[in-house]
């Protein structure tokens, strides 16, 4: 109550649309809405229309063939998952908490395990899963004014996230098996953090510094990178490298298909 009461509101400030000035908080909600769906687009390259069907036929041609035998899960694995997860993240769609995973009993265990392997064994992630839930966060020094100064986060079904989890160990034990991952490479790595990276650079730095070297660096920021992938060229490539099947048919399933909603303050916009 008292955190409540001490805490400074921040002013809400009408957002510029190309249909006009939103005002209520539900014209606000569809405008962060709006903005989010126009990011969410895949570029289209039409110099590469050839690459393009020749992508479309090599993956129709893949998907009609039988998907290989997947890797099941078990409890132990499933359990360990959840201890991994943070008590503090925010609640998804489904509205259950981390928390209230990590005191479920050993039958709850059991009939997750028997969804996630029914998940690996028919490639078809859950659609009730493919909802998100979009909160916008202010990004520092951005007008207020203009919905893409808002940064989104996208709250996601707890249990489809603990799936994500399951998957995720299986992707990164065939990149470690087939040594697809440079050892320079720090991003969504396991204890390789962005300290130990700047302290690598720094200490190439004051090497070549000491041999009178000049050091060149190249920094590259794709924007909306994640939001506009190519799907299908992500599929292609990974069966170019010879990915399990049935993981390559269980992230087709994963990506198609997803559906979000933008909240702001109390109102939430149509999906």
């Amino acid at each position: 109550m008292t955190k409540r009461a001490m805490r400074v509101h921040t002013p809400s400030f009408p957002l510029v649309t190309l249909s006009g000035i939103a005002l209520l908080v539900s014209e606000k909600a569809e405008a962060l809405a709006d903005n989010l769906e126009n990011q969410f687009q895949p570029v289209a390259d039409t110099s590469v229309l050839a690459v393009t069907e020749m992508v479309d036929v090599a993956l129709r041609s893949f998907f009609m063939t039988p998907a290989s035998k997947p890797k099941l899960t078990n409890p132990q694995e499933v359990q360990e998952a959840i201890r991994g997860l943070k008590v503090s993240k925010a609640l998804g769609p489904n509205s259950i908490l981390n928390r209230a995973l990590k005191h479920l009993p050993q039958q709850a265990v059991s009939l997750l395990v028997l969804i996630f392997n029914t998940i690996l064994l028919t490639h078809h992630f859950p659609t009730a899963w493919k909802h998100a839930q979009v909160i916008s966060i202010l990004k520092l020094g951005k007008d207020p004014a203009l919905p893409s100064s808002y940064r989104p986060i996208s709250l996601l079904n707890m249990i489809g996230k603990l799936f994500e989890k399951i998957l995720l160990a299986r992707i990164l034990h065939e990149v470690s098996k087939h040594g697809l991952m440079k050892d320079e490479q720090f991003g969504f790595r396991p204890r390789h953090s962005m300290s130990l990276q700047l302290a690598l650079l720094t200490e190439r730095i004051t090497r070549n510094f000491g041999k009178k070297r000049l050091t060149g660096t190249v920094f590259l920021n794709v924007a909306k990178a994640f939001n506009t992938v190519w799907n299908d060229g992500l599929l292609y490539e990974l069966t170019l490298i010879n990915f399990p099947s049935y993981i390559v048919h269980t992230i087709s399933s994963y990506l198609r298909g997803w559906m979000f909603e933008a909240s702001f303050q109390m109102a939430t916009s149509s999906c």
